[in-house]
């Protein structure tokens, strides 16, 4: 197996590419996740990058290293985030940008792309689909095709990350980091095992689609949270890069990314998306370990949420912690009866989210109505009193 070879230098040459673009993200500590985990954390907030995301160290890369043959344009397929970094960077370049996105990409990713001047074209059930159409188009055109992961210059540009991670952090031992199209995660390995081999690299992928970990390539679409590392297949470059320079890959289910993007907002105020926050994820569900001494830094590569995922995470936490109660009562089909009902949850301190009479599909007695409701509480012994509150008081209720 051929090594790609990528040096000091051409990391070097990235950085300076990036110069008043990239951003020099912060590094944070991360009180929950170190009591919880065992060990000290912190997290690299890529999360807060320009375009929202790592990728757009590698855009600045690639199309610094074009130089005159950018001058009729780029193009490339991406599921969000390279897309969105692509057309900032060739807009600060000044050249055309054509991005060929999968269907069901996020919206908010969508839009990026075209604020920033680019053309979205969207079509294909993957993103190796739109990456094989945004070929197709380069050769039309005569447009340079920029591939999201799978180009040396593009992963020298995220290993500028990992100098970062050398200058911000002291004690560094163990690094868990997103593992998609594994530019990232290679870019990053190489620049700190170059500066000391002995730091522990740990890459995360995501249940449904793991190529690197377990060979996963689902033939279909692929619906995920982590969307932005669902990459059915490693590159030709990026493979014997994760092959080499990784320790150890692991990989998390749906519900641990869950978990982990609630936490991230809950505990440490960061908005996080699904693909970057796979690090906290392992973390969560011990797939992954931190260092029994030193630092570990979970990196978290993006920040560009479907804001219409938002409210499912919030119900699903706010239910797993005992904090949403949904209940169905038989009250008075009387005027105020339901008003009386309510009156109870009030005093105990819950309140209303939803309402709903039922009728049908219920033993009633004819004076009598259904009422389903979903209430607000703040955790299991309220919900426990407010149930009992309202037995005392007559009712017939059950929890749902």
């Amino acid at each position: 197996m051929t090594i790609p070879k990528i040096s000091e230098q051409d990391i070097a040459r990235a950085r300076e590419a990036g110069l008043g673009v990239v951003k020099h993200t912060p590094v944070t500590a991360s009180a929950a996740l170190s009591e919880l985990s065992g060990g000290d954390i912190v997290l690299k907030a890529e999360n807060m990058q320009r375009t929202g995301s790592f990728k757009i160290r590698g855009a600045m890369s690639k199309l610094s290293s074009l130089g005159s043959l950018a001058a009729t344009g780029v193009t490339a397929g991406s599921a969000g985030n390279h897309g969105q970094s692509l057309a900032f960077a060739a807009r600060h370049f000044g050249i055309p940008c054509e991005i060929f996105i999968p269907k069901n990409a996020p919206i908010a990713k969508i839009a990026a792309c075209r604020a920033y001047g680019a053309t979205v074209v969207e079509g294909g059930d993957s993103l190796d689909e739109a990456v094989a159409s945004a070929k197709e188009r380069a050769l039309e055109k005569g447009m340079q095709f920029c591939h999201p992961y799978d180009d040396a210059v593009v992963v020298a540009g995220q290993a500028t990350l990992g100098l970062e991670l050398i200058e911000d952090i002291a004690n560094l031992r163990r690094v868990i980091i997103p593992l998609g199209g594994g530019g990232l995660a290679s870019g990053v390995a190489i620049a700190l095992k170059q500066h000391d081999p002995s730091i522990k690299i740990i890459g995360v992928q995501v249940e449904a689609c793991a190529p690197y970990a377990n060979g996963i390539t689902p033939s279909g679409p692929v619906f995920t949270l982590a969307d932005g590392i669902a990459v059915k297949k490693p590159g030709d470059i990026t493979r014997p890069l994760i092959e080499h320079w990784l320790d150890d890959i692991v990989v998390v289910d749906e519900d641990a990314v869950a978990d982990a993007m609630v936490l991230l907002m809950e505990r440490s105020k960061l908005y996080v998306e699904g693909g970057g926050a796979v690090g906290v994820s392992a973390l969560l569900s011990e797939r992954a370990a931190p260092s029994r001494s030193g630092t570990t830094c979970v990196v978290l590569s993006g920040g560009n949420v479907d804001l219409g995922v938002v409210p499912g995470l919030i119900r699903r936490f706010e239910t797993q912690a005992g904090r949403r109660l949904i209940v169905f009562v038989k009250v008075s089909d009387r005027p105020g009866g339901l008003a009386k009902l309510l009156a109870i949850f009030a005093d105990v301190g819950a309140s209303v989210i939803d309402i709903e009479h039922v009728r049908d599909g219920v033993d009633l007695h004819v004076r009598e109505t259904g009422v389903n409701a979903v209430l607000e509480v703040r955790g299991p012994e309220h919900a426990e009193l407010l149930i009992d509150t309202v037995r005392d008081a007559g009712y017939d209720i059950a929890p749902l």
